[in-house]
């Protein structure tokens, strides 16, 4: 059986599954499940402190294509490039930590437990072993059988504006709020400087400088990303505390510290801009609030969602 379907439709319509998963769906099937994954994750933050981060972009870019079916881990196969090889993808990493949950899981419960559903445990996992929030995760989605790298032209830019990223948000039932609470995932991770290059160099017609930016901080951005500089890995942390999930992220976009197009864009309206604000003076607004529309963005799902379980998360069965 291939990994790849070529045939997708133009418009898929995306809704929120919430009702239909299950907060115990594994609970008499597959009792160790959650401490299993949560090892998988502890074991591997303990060499890779950019775990955390590789998780939660993985599980947004996974969610924001078909919904929450982890086609985003399905491997590309000859001419057939997959998701994970599509452009906005190519620095994703990690995939490693949910195939080695995935192995774990097997040896306990064969075949019961999906991909899509060890990624949403996983990123629990690492968002509360950095030190932010937990939650309890509905479970129950299945595995999609569709991933194409065309498809990651869908996901929302580092460069939108305020209403790209609302139309993004809403087309996928997420409200301003969750938005702003989710563009909070920027506490953790790190940026190359192609994604915010249109900041620091080369601007606009008559500005160089985005001047939005603190002027000592886009000094800095610059000094790192040269207008020339074709280092690979050449960027910067998305906020001064990259391996810990707190509010500070808020705290440095209200300073003009922010390094997404994207980031800034919440400051643009005085409903986002007041959620900033908010999360910015408040962590336990910010994790209530981060915890609320993770729920529902990890249960987002569509008319082509997961049709069945994985017993590699690499390819279809």
């Amino acid at each position: 059986m291939v990994a790849i379907l070529v045939a997708l439709a133009l418009f898929i319509p995306f809704s929120s599954s919430v009702n239909a998963l299950s907060l115990n769906y594994y609970d008499k099937t597959c009792p160790r499940l959650e401490s299993t994954i949560t090892s998988a994750v502890k074991n591997a933050m303990i060499n890779d402190k950019t775990v955390p981060a590789a998780l939660l972009r993985m599980h947004f870019h996974d969610c924001f294509i078909k919904g929450c079916d982890a086609s985003l881990l399905l491997a590309s196969k000859g001419n057939q490039k997959a998701e994970r090889d599509g452009p906005p993808n190519i620095s994703l990493h990690a995939f490693y930590v949910i195939d080695n949950a995935k192995k774990a899981v097997e040896a306990l419960c064969p075949g019961l437990v999906s991909c899509a559903d060890i990624l949403a445990l996983a990123v629990r996992d690492a968002v509360a072993l950095s030190g932010g929030p937990t939650w309890q995760v509905p479970k129950g989605r299945k595995d999609g059988r569709i991933s194409r790298a065309i498809d990651t032209r869908q996901l929302p830019s580092p460069t939108f504006n305020i209403s790209q990223l609302q139309q993004s948000f809403s087309q996928r039932g997420l409200s301003l709020e969750d938005l702003v609470a989710l563009s909070g995932g920027h506490t953790l991770g790190f940026a190359h400087c192609s994604s915010f290059q249109n900041r620091i160099h080369n601007f606009n017609a008559s500005l160089d400088i985005d001047p939005s930016l603190q002027p000592s901080f886009a000094a800095s951005l610059r000094s790192i990303c040269l207008a020339h500089n074709k280092a690979k890995n050449a960027g910067t942390t998305l906020d001064s505390t990259t391996a810990t999930f707190d509010n500070v992220y808020y705290k440095s976009l209200l300073q003009g510290k922010s390094i997404f197009s994207s980031d800034q864009a919440l400051l643009t309206t005085p409903e986002t801009k007041a959620l900033v604000s908010k999360f910015a003076s408040s962590q336990q607004e910010f994790d209530k609030a981060f915890v609320k529309s993770m729920i529902k963005m990890s249960s987002i799902t569509t008319s082509t969602g997961g049709q069945e379980i994985r017993l590699d998360c690499k390819v279809v069965r």
